[in-house]
């Protein structure tokens, strides 16, 4: 709830800064996108989340450039999401993250901990949306859902994926080792996709950098840090720069192909044994 005030608060700024770079009162505002006063005040004061109809309205009233208007989308998304997963739970949350999705035609993606969402068995998602968290069971469940319909992207024409994974998300195992095969195999279809590149970073490897967290880069221009209780969403052309150095840097160190299907095939064995142990 905190995160969604202070976007409205940003919001209301940026359009009050816009708006006096204009030279525009605010009655003067109102009257030039058809609006009423009050909302224009409510607005840049952090008190209303304008809908899609009067942001077309205030943007044509401002006659805004590509850069201004581009800060006020990526401003408006972001709000938009949490505003998705605070009414949603994590059905909304995951909801959010498939529209994202949908919109983007090139994404970059470095997991240090988890299997990525795209690449989950159904059973893992499961797991992964759930896990160590006090959550709605129905939730957990529908969100679940929503993350797995949305994988339809990754056969789509016209997308490209890169995904670049260390060795220990690989091996990192919710529910038992029979799951963990069955996402091996997962990966290892995956990873014959066309527009798909999926690429392991390999224990034995040097790491390049410190693996400090995982995050997904959309048309390299948001990248998104997944954390328990939400999403960091990055715009700053600095920020994104760092993520997709870090990201050419551990992707330079992985492995492809029939290498990286034969660690896979490795990795696998490893899982089988553990589960002869465990029978034990």
């Amino acid at each position: 709830m905190e995160e969604r005030r202070d976007r409205l608060r940003e919001l209301g700024e940026l359009l009050r800064r816009l708006r006096k770079n204009a030279g525009l009162t605010g009655k003067e505002m109102a009257q030039r996108a058809g609006v009423a006063q009050p909302t224009i005040s409510r607005m840049e004061t952090g008190r209303l989340l304008p809908t899609p109809e009067t942001v077309e309205r205030v943007a044509a009233a401002l006659d805004l450039d590509q850069n201004a208007r581009r800060e006020l989308d990526t401003l408006l998304v972001r709000l938009r999401e949490e505003v998705s997963r605070l009414k949603g739970g994590l059905a909304g949350r995951e909801a959010a993250n498939a529209a994202r999705l949908r919109s983007s035609k090139w994404m970059a993606v470095f997991s240090s901990a988890v299997i990525p969402a795209l690449l989950q068995t159904a059973e893992y998602a499961r797991l992964a949306v759930a896990i160590g968290r006090d959550v709605d069971e129905d939730d957990a469940a529908k969100a679940a859902a929503v993350r797995v319909d949305a994988q339809a992207v990754l056969f789509e024409e016209g997308r490209r994926f890169a995904f670049v994974l260390t060795e220990g998300a690989v091996r990192t195992w919710p529910g038992s080792p029979s799951l963990m095969l069955a996402q091996l195999d997962r990966l290892a279809q995956v990873s014959t996709l066309p527009h798909v590149r999926l690429g392991v970073v390999p224990w034995k490897v040097e790491a390049p950098a410190f693996p400090l967290h995982g995050f997904a880069i959309y048309d390299g221009s948001v990248s998104v840090v997944e954390s328990l209780t939400g999403d960091l969403t990055l715009t700053e052309a600095a920020e994104i720069g760092a993520h997709e150095e870090a990201f050419e840097a551990f992707a330079s160190a992985a492995v492809y192909g029939d290498e990286l299907r034969a660690l896979l095939g490795e990795i696998a064995a490893d899982f089988r044994e553990l589960a002869k142990q465990l029978d034990e």
